[in-house]
């Protein structure tokens, strides 16, 4: 990417559907404001067309506790598109199914960490950026369909492991240290007790030593991520990462909408 001479990359996945005049709305919103670092479209099911789909929805947040969710779906719970989420929001991140981003504000916080592979990456990059005072856009007028799990099956347990692995690996790299201590041991007991949630269903034991393998990992990793650490402007709490838990709001409060939260 850095090789590239150009004002925006469009970074889109291989199992995207585009639409007629899918870019035009998000390019006039970049070109509206300098400060818009990347902006997605809206997501939606390739497979059932109706509904916003996983990876990203109509726009990306996060929790206290490091969890992505999206306006469009709570964890697990995917809602269907009634345009109540069609407005032009300043998101947390941006999907990396299928976005645009400025190449100055990419090649400013030093572009991707290789050292995701993939996964979660695109929210590392967006909130670094947040880090820097640029804005995160969704702009729902642009809508695309994607079909989810085209680079690796969602019961894949290298996709459990990148999951889990580079989640700790972005806490550990943008959280502010007083809240980073508080939060990175309970991230660590939830994840002991998702591989124990994992054991029921399928290709569970694949899936827990998954997880374990990742807390390994990311312990290995931590000189090199406390280098990272380093060359980061910490700010408090960037606009889109909300302060209470969505496994608390969903799972014990049963909200299931994100205008419910």
């Amino acid at each position: 990417l850095e090789k590239i001479d150009a004002k925006y990359f469009m970074l889109i996945n291989s199992d995207v559907e585009v639409t007629k005049d899918w870019i035009n709305p998000m390019l006039t919103l970049m070109n509206s404001n300098n400060n818009i670092a990347a902006c997605q479209p809206k997501i939606l099911d390739y497979n059932n067309r109706r509904f916003f789909e996983y990876a990203g929805a109509s726009g990306g947040y996060i929790d206290i506790l490091g969890y992505p969710f999206c306006r469009g779906r709570i964890l697990e719970e995917i809602e269907e598109d009634k345009g109540q989420y069609d407005d032009v929001k300043d998101i947390f991140w941006a999907t990396g199914a299928c976005f645009i981003l400025r190449k100055e504000c990419f090649i400013a916080v030093d572009g991707f960490d290789e050292e995701f592979f993939a996964h979660q990456e695109e929210i590392d990059l967006c909130w670094r950026l947040k880090n820097m005072g640029y804005n995160i856009m969704v702009e729902p007028k642009s809508v695309v369909y994607h079909v989810g799990g085209g680079t690796l099956d969602y019961n894949s347990e290298f996709k459990t492991y990148l999951n889990f692995r580079n989640n700790l690996f972005m806490l550990f790299k943008n959280l502010p240290f007083i809240h980073l201590m508080f939060i990175l041991p309970i991230r660590l007991l939830l994840d002991g007790l998702a591989g124990l949630i994992l054991l029921t269903k399928k290709n569970g034991l694949n899936n827990m030593f998954a997880i374990i393998k990742a807390h390994i990992s990311f312990y290995y990793s931590l000189p090199s991520l406390i280098k990272k650490r380093i060359k980061i402007k910490h700010l408090f709490f960037p606009k889109g990462m909300i302060r209470n838990s969505i496994l608390y709001k969903n799972k014990i409060l049963k909200i299931n909408k994100f205008s419910d939260i």
